[in-house]
């Protein structure tokens, strides 16, 4: 069974970093947008694991990401 977790992609001055607001603790960075997508599906494949291997529930995809389009104030 396959699921999608929202992930949150924030670029800092050098790097770029990435968290699972459905999975606690489920972080990490990059060098580029690319390396950070692919860390995080490491990442949370990882956390998964881990919980699992402790008998932890799963938490369930419940966030969703988006976005709003605004026109900034002048």
């Amino acid at each position: 069974m396959r699921v999608k977790y929202a992930v949150i992609f924030e670029r800092a001055q050098s790097n770029w970093a990435a968290y699972v607001p459905d999975l606690p603790g489920c972080m990490t960075t990059g060098r580029t947008l690319e390396e950070t997508q692919l860390n995080i599906r490491e990442a949370i494949e990882g956390h998964l694991e881990t919980l699992r291997e402790f008998g932890d529930p799963i938490p369930e995809p419940s966030s969703l990401a988006g976005e709003v389009e605004v026109t900034p104030a002048a």
